[in-house]
């Protein structure tokens, strides 16, 4: 027996078209949101970061492969990961169907992660993906967007993340990660990694956006923690069912996992 609100078709429409209005209202600001970060003064980076790639190493420029715009998944893989984390996993499966379309708008989408290249060829194979994934081991590239962190900026209250200053490092359920779930993700999250909760918060996840012109690269936007959120596209469908997210504790998984449950 269901305990939800139950009515009459005339009831829900009545309620529906409410609704929408408020729907309406919430596309309108996401519009004006997105004209106000189009609008950020543009940062000119001049510090010579350096990637590997699966074309040898490379330069933010060369990151952009011939076009104006470029947009950078902050992945949580470091360099003492076994294996890329399973949130971060879950966000690129859903964006790497959309490469191919961004790329034919003049805007290149690439994934950044801290662990030598040969890792992440090797989960890059075994996840089936086909996105550019550029290794920055040993550049500051992912000290400077503020998503990797050494163990004394950790320790000492060092970390700057999502444009707040955090506490030194304790043990914490979620604290500075894009989901508020019950349960222990941080945990959960770490042991699939093959690590210990302080390694694996050491990285964080993130998006920065970039723009070439004149042969000069500048730093548009970044964003971290849940304004992520829109970039998870299973969240825009569970948004939408009729239980909504329901998080009760780590229920996602990397999709070559869902059978070993």
């Amino acid at each position: 027996m269901t305990k939800h609100l139950t009515g009459t078709r005339k009831e829900w429409l009545e309620a529906r078209r409410e609704l929408l209005e408020a729907e309406k209202d919430l596309t309108r600001r996401s519009d004006e949101l997105a004209r106000r970060r189009q609008e950020l003064p543009w940062v000119r980076i001049d510090k010579d970061y350096r990637f590997e790639t699966d074309e040898g190493g490379a330069s933010l420029a060369d990151l952009f492969k011939g076009r104006s715009q470029l947009l950078i998944y902050h992945y949580m893989f470091g360099p003492d990961y076994k294996a890329g984390c399973a949130t971060c996993s879950t966000i690129a499966d859903g964006f790497d169907g959309s490469v191919v379309h961004l790329a034919n708008h003049d805007v290149t989408l690439a994934a950044v992660s801290r662990a030598p290249l040969a890792k992440l060829q090797a989960y890059k194979r075994r996840m089936g993906w086909t996105f550019p994934w550029a290794s920055s081991f040993g550049s500051d590239f992912n000290s400077d967007f503020n998503i990797s962190f050494t163990e004394e900026e950790q320790r000492e209250g060092g970390i700057e993340y999502n444009y707040r200053r955090e506490p030194a490092w304790q043990w914490r359920d979620d604290e500075g990660m894009a989901s508020r779930m019950s349960g222990n993700p941080v945990a959960d999250n770490a042991a699939m990694t093959g690590t210990d909760p302080a390694t694996y918060t050491r990285e964080r996840p993130g998006m920065s956006a970039f723009a070439l012109e004149d042969g000069v690269v500048y730093h548009t936007y970044s964003t971290y923690a849940r304004g992520l959120d829109g970039l998870w596209g299973m969240y825009q469908w569970l948004d939408r069912a009729p239980r909504g997210r329901n998080e009760t504790g780590m229920w996602w998984r990397r999709h070559d996992e869902y059978n070993k449950r």
